[in-house]
C-alpha cells in the first residue's frame, strides 16, 4: 500500500472516531428520545456538539477533494516523498483541526485546515507535473 492510500485509509478512519465523537456529544445534548427519532423538526445542535456536527461535515468536504488527490496519485503510479508528505500533511491536519474546532481555537483552525486544503491541492498538482 502507498503511504498515500495509508493516509487515505487512517482519514476514513479518522471520519469514523469524529461521527462516534459528535453522535455521543449530541445524543448528551438532544436526549436519546431525540436522537433515535424521525427527526421531522430539524435539530440545532449547539456548543461543542454543533462544532463536532461541523467539523464532521468539513471532514466529508475535504476528504472528497483528498480521495481524488489520492487516486490519482495511487493510479497513475506517481507517489513520490513530496506526495507522501502531503498525504501525512493532511491527515495529521484533519486530526489537529477536530480539537481545533471543537474547542473554538481561532485563528488556529483556520490555519490548520488551510494547511490540509494546500497539502490536497499540492498533491493534486503533483500529478499534473
Amino acid at each position: 500500500m502507498t503511504p498515500e492510500l495509508t493516509a487515505l485509509t487512517l482519514a476514513a478512519l479518522l471520519q469514523v472516531l469524529q461521527f462516534c465523537a459528535y453522535s455521543v456529544a449530541a445524543n448528551l445534548q438532544v436526549g436519546p428520545k431525540t436522537a433515535m427519532g424521525p427527526r421531522d423538526t430539524p435539530v440545532q445542535l449547539t456548543g461543542i456538539a454543533g462544532r463536532l456536527q461541523r467539523a464532521l461535515n468539513n471532514h466529508f468536504e475535504g476528504l472528497i477533494l483528498f480521495t481524488i488527490a489520492v487516486t490519482v496519485t495511487t493510479l497513475s503510479d506517481q507517489s513520490t516523498p513530496f506526495t507522501a508528505a502531503c498525504a501525512h500533511a493532511y491527515l495529521i491536519a484533519r486530526v489537529a483541526y477536530v480539537p481545533a474546532y471543537a474547542f473554538g481555537l481561532t485563528p488556529w483552525r483556520s490555519i490548520i485546515w488551510v494547511v490540509g486544503f494546500g497539502a490536497t491541492v499540492l498533491m493534486l498538482l503533483a500529478a499534473l507535473v
